[in-house]
């Protein structure tokens, strides 16, 4: 079912009429019982009872034309006095058939006393009309937030869609560089390396479109992309990598920490002096520790390509949109280092 229970309309119905059961039996509650005088009364006594089903019948109409028809057509559009009209001429309507109840079918039992009937018609009109106008902004309310709340997960879905499609192009064509610098080595590891390739490939058209995958198979991609690189760089690179991740019931985002990856060996290496790169992932319950950290040269006259940068700032508003409050990144530059930390909630 799309909808909650609470939310269909048979049950939006019962919650109606109890309340107006509970509204209207109010005065028969509260109301002192004296047998004598409704024995000597059996007619007031009745012709009350048969006003007061014509009194209930308005105010249900009332309620709900003034929550129906009167706020969205009139308050909504700022038609303020025109509503003050319509408002006025269902009070006059209702203090006019009061009047006429108690004129010509009671006249011959008591004097009419305007002050009290006016007073008592405006307390329940108002009692009404205040319970529709509030009734109907907030249903209005909730349902325009139900509303935003569906348009923002649609964007959200939307948006990380085009965020991720931007990391798999970004990562392949560092990687296809690798390949071709292999290539025109005639490396023995270029077999291997296409093996690791198709494995990566594999990960990314299969299982990178689920919303989560289980983190020990995003730390073997980790693992996977990082002895490519290693491949490439050979010892021009000091590559240190821990990643613990024993854990399979922990599941986390597909390719949400290669793009710390990514930039660690598109900017530690090169013109770096005594390039190195260390990567660590641990898990402690519930909590994910993710670092990378790599020497760079600030003075370094290397060009990067225009793509340089795309990753993490994808990165970072995939977090921002995932998790909220429930992660802490930091990257800071220290002496010749370029440090990311990573802390996740996992739960």
């Amino acid at each position: 079912m799309n909808e909650e229970w609470y939310q269909q309309k048979w049950a939006v119905a019962v919650r109606h009429i109890v309340a107006w059961l509970v509204f209207f039996s109010l005065p028969y509650l509260l109301h002192a019982t004296n047998e004598s005088w409704e024995r000597e009364h059996i007619n007031e006594k009745q012709a009350w009872i048969n006003y007061q089903y014509y009194t209930d019948a308005v105010l249900v109409i009332f309620f709900y034309l003034n929550a129906w028809v009167f706020i969205p057509k009139m308050i909504y559009k700022k038609k303020f006095f025109k509503y003050t009209l319509y408002i006025l001429g269902v009070f006059i309507f209702m203090f006019t058939s009061r009047y006429i109840f108690e004129r010509v079918i009671l006249k011959s039992l008591h004097p009419l006393d305007l002050r009290p009937t006016i007073l008592f018609t405006f307390f329940i009109f108002f009692t009404v009309l205040s319970a529709s106008t509030a009734f109907q902004m907030i249903v209005d309310k909730l349902r325009q937030e139900r509303k935003n709340s569906a348009k923002e997960n649609e964007n959200l879905k939307t948006e990380l869609s085009l965020l991720r499609s931007q990391v798999s192009p970004h990562f392949m064509f560092n990687v296809l560089n690798n390949m071709v610098s292999l290539a025109r080595k005639k490396s023995d590891v270029l077999e291997p390396s296409l093996i690791k390739l198709s494995s990566l490939m594999r990960y990314m058209l299969y299982e990178a479109d689920e919303e989560k995958v289980p983190l020990q198979r995003e730390a073997e991609y980790l693992q996977s992309y990082i002895d490519l690189q290693q491949q490439r760089f050979g010892k021009n690179v000091v590559i240190n990598v821990s990643l613990e991740a024993a854990n399979s019931n922990y599941e986390i985002e597909p390719m949400l920490l290669i793009p710390f990856v990514e930039n660690a060996f598109k900017h530690g290496t090169g013109l770096i002096t005594d390039a190195r790169i260390d990567v660590n992932l641990s898990t402690r319950p519930g909590m994910l520790f993710f670092s990378v950290r790599n020497k760079y040269n600030e003075t370094s006259s290397e060009i990067k390509d225009k793509t340089s940068g795309i990753g993490l700032a994808n990165v970072k508003r995939r977090l921002n949109l995932l998790y909220g409050d429930n992660y802490v990144l930091h990257i800071e530059k220290k002496e010749d280092w370029f440090i990311v930390s990573l802390q996740l909630n996992l739960h």
